[in-house]
């Protein structure tokens, strides 16, 4: 790709900030939409909107025949990425503070570097890797067992361990796209994924609504599958053709700052002590565990370029 593109320009800027907000409001949204749809309808209405949305954009790109063609690991993705994280989260945020979710979600890299480390890759055991790990999963402790953590005893604490499961499925996923996945459009992959989890939880969603939606829950559900689901990708794809694949995710690092200041000013969620000490903890940790403690993200090799088109991002919209 051209140099000159490959770099933060005043779009590119534009693109980040946008991804920043979009990826790092949803658990607003999903704490909403929660309160009085099930976190399965939830799920099935959010899916399917975006699937809907993105449809005509992977038809103009003939990215669901390759998709087809490999069905059974865009089932997989879909399951790892979407099925379990979203349902999960809708339930987690039952019980937790939105804000609380976000951060907590923003450990994926801290679970990918395990990942990666028992799959060979030694480079995890560099000392500032290694330290980025300790520190992250640090800060999760003291979040979780810190002073004026609010949430309700038993209950609370399996929501977080169900948030904690999400960054699992999220730091998985993009192993599947790697290693099987890596010539099937990201936009294919992504579309046909959608509209299998959101038929899949349609019918459960149905059977587990048992009461009439609020209006404010309703939005919060349409603006999840339009805002977060699809305009997310949308610019997504095109901030990776922007700065490239390497540069791209970097705002995942915003996002859980977006999170807790929303959650603060809109829900009135309070700021704990440990949450304000666990959170620099966290973020350090994993910017450590994914970069080394570098400030410029490793180019990737001169070898062939794949088409950034089937990049995906490593870190789904919450």
């Amino acid at each position: 790709m051209n140099a000159a593109v490959q770099r933060f320009d005043s779009r590119a800027w534009v693109l980040f900030a946008i991804m920043a907000l979009v990826w790092g409001i949803p658990y607003l949204f999903i704490k909403v939409a929660v309160d009085s749809y099930s976190p399965a309808a939830m799920v099935a209405g959010r899916t399917l909107i975006g699937a809907i949305l993105l449809l005509p954009f992977a038809l103009r790109q003939s990215a669901l025949r390759p998709a087809f063609s490999k069905i059974g690991w865009v089932l997989a993705f879909g399951a790892i990425e979407m099925a379990g994280p979203f349902l999960l989260l809708g339930h987690a945020e039952q019980t937790l503070p939105s804000g609380l979710t976000g951060l907590l979600v923003a450990t994926v890299p801290l679970f990918a570097a395990l990942i990666a480390f028992s799959g060979g890759d030694r480079s995890v055991l560099k000392p500032a890797r290694a330290i980025g790990l300790l520190v992250g999963f640090a800060g999760v402790a003291v979040i979780v067992a810190g002073p004026g953590l609010a949430i309700e005893g038993g209950g609370g604490l399996i929501a977080v361990g169900e948030v904690l499961l999400v960054a699992v499925c999220y730091a998985i996923a993009p192993f599947i796209v790697a290693h099987k996945l890596k010539d099937v459009p990201a936009l294919g992959t992504i579309t046909l994924s959608l509209f299998a989890v959101g038929i899949f939880y349609l019918p459960i969603g149905l059977l587990t609504q048992h009461e009439v939606p609020t209006i404010d829950a309703t939005v919060a559900l349409v603006l999840l599958g339009v805002l977060c689901t699809a305009v997310a990708f949308i610019v997504f794809f095109a901030l990776i053709k922007r700065v490239g694949p390497v540069r791209a995710p970097l705002f995942t690092y915003v996002n859980p700052v977006v999170a807790i200041i929303l959650g603060t000013i809109i829900l009135g969620e309070a700021l704990t002590v440990g949450l304000l000490v666990g959170f620099p903890l966290v973020i350090l940790g994993c910017w450590l565990a994914a970069t080394g403690g570098t400030f410029r993200p490793r180019e990737p090799d001169p070898a062939p370029q794949r088409d950034l088109d089937s990049e995906l991002p490593p870190v789904a919209p919450g």
